[in-house]
């Protein structure tokens, strides 16, 4: 059993242990918050039940982030964060600093380890080539990260007394500016695409804000396209998984955390399987509503799919998705990622990866609501609403060509060019329609209605002080 005991600000988890020697010992866990404390408490009763808790008692950088990834990454981590950090542990800490004691790790020793990984040439992963030379900075702000954070157990676990890795300086990363299609660029992709499972994708994409695999992860039974919701303005699509594509071991590792359901594996000797998996936060989960447009395209998929059912009858394996190959199974994001790339290098389009339309999205609704962050994040499905503002939305240049237009009107008194075209007469106000001055200017003049006017303005001012 354990218990959790309050130190000033701090909470400690306490518990008994039989070290080496057969000993009984207390051992002290402490933590910033009581939630933490609570979901250690738990975890710890119920390995020493089941008989599988071990003791953290890390002694090199590679027993602690051995003890990390068992402890904390089993518990918190997604499957794909799981995988990410684990290979760049493998690579890039464990064979480098991995024999280090925890006791000659300080902020200068981390600081030249980080400077030396920006010359060390990255590794094979998934037989994907890597793009740069050597290891970017943006890698080793990683690496950083799963140091610092393990480094943060270690001192919870009173491994050590104090974090040596936060203090240390890490390269600085330039970040590049996604591009993004502009409206114009959209619709003559759109125009020119000749694949009907890209352009439905494209249109999801950019309507519902979607991310690739929550949109390949669309099944049939979240989807309200009936005649009554298309007029109505309703027809919408529930978001509540996303299509993955994953590591055998990790799934085992994690004991399928967050896997809703695995498709079976066409390959015998795979190390990937493909899973539906819950969303990436608890704000993932949302319905996001389709324009008319849209919704009459995701009617004209739902029929193409029945009329193949129909016509491969048993052969059709039915998972009742909306994005599916011709046999049924679940279409994988590269299917879409190299039809996207032919469309763009075929008709000379600007360059972008399948993401940036997600970011495209986000920027023009936040344009044409003028700025509802909350009705865009609700569609976007972020957790935070800086996000939405401060990552996903682009300065587009039309709009800072009408903020110039704006100033030049504003500030130097010159007209607007969309207001004013040269040589046209002024606009005559229509015969029979008062201006908004001449009404003016008709209720004071008049003795019984100005009269009515000063009465009403006397009874709002008494009004406003007694309020007062």
């Amino acid at each position: 059993m354990a218990s959790i005991v309050k130190r000033r600000n701090r909470y400690s988890v306490v518990y008994t242990y039989t070290d080496e020697n057969g000993k009984k010992r207390q051992k002290w866990e402490t933590f910033a918050t009581n939630a933490d404390a609570k979901k250690r408490k738990a975890q710890v009763e119920f390995e020493q039940q089941n008989g599988t808790f071990i003791l953290p008692s890390a002694k090199t950088i590679h027993d602690l982030l051995e003890d990390y990834m068992s402890i904390y990454g089993v518990n918190t981590w997604a499957m794909s964060t799981y995988e990410a950090k684990r290979g760049l542990i493998f690579n890039y800490i464990d064979p480098l600093i991995g024999d280090m004691s925890l006791d000659e790790v300080t902020p200068r020793v981390m600081e030249k380890y980080y400077q030396s990984l920006l010359r060390v040439k990255p590794k094979v992963v998934n037989n994907k080539r890597p793009k740069n030379e050597y290891l970017t900075a943006h890698t080793v702000r990683e690496i950083h990260k799963i140091l610092r954070c393990a480094f943060n157990q270690a001192v919870k676990w009173e491994l050590v007394a104090r974090n040596p890795v936060v203090n240390a300086t890490v390269p600085k990363e330039e970040h590049a500016e996604r591009k993004i299609w502009d409206v114009e660029t959209f619709h003559k992709a759109l125009e020119l695409c000749d694949d009907d499972i890209l352009s439905l994708a494209l249109n999801l994409a950019v309507s519902c804000t979607l991310r690739m695999g929550e949109m390949l992860g669309i099944t049939l039974d979240c989807v309200d396209v009936s005649e009554k919701s298309v007029s109505e303005g309703r027809a919408s699509i529930f978001i509540d998984k996303e299509l993955q594509r994953v590591n055998r071991d990790v799934l085992e590792k994690l004991d399928n955390k967050d896997v809703l359901f695995t498709f079976p594996r066409t390959a015998v000797s795979g190390t990937t399987v493909l899973v539906l998996k819950a969303p990436k936060t608890k704000t993932s989960k949302r319905r996001v509503y389709l324009p008319k447009t849209v919704a009459i395209m995701v009617q004209e998929r739902i029929k193409e799919i029945e009329e193949i059912k129909e016509l491969l009858g048993d052969e059709y394996h039915d998972y009742n998705l909306l994005f599916a190959n011709a046999s049924g199974r679940p279409m994988e994001g590269q299917v879409i990622n190299r039809a996207l790339s032919k469309l763009i290098k075929e008709n000379d389009l600007p360059p972008v990866v399948f993401h940036s339309i997600r970011h495209s999205s986000i920027t023009y609704k936040l344009k044409w609501t003028e700025g509802d962050i909350k009705s865009v994040q609700g569609d976007s499905g972020h957790a935070r609403a800086d996000m939405v503002a401060d990552v996903y939305s682009h300065i587009l240049d039309e709009d800072r060509a009408i903020n110039a237009q704006r100033f030049d009107e504003k500030f130097y008194g010159n007209p607007s060019p969309s207001d004013e075209t040269p040589g046209d007469p002024p606009a005559e106000q229509p015969q029979g329609v008062l201006s908004m001055q001449e009404m003016l200017m008709g209720v004071l003049t008049n003795p019984e209605m100005s009269k009515a006017f000063q009465e009403f303005f006397l009874q709002q001012q008494a009004t406003s002080k007694t309020a007062t």
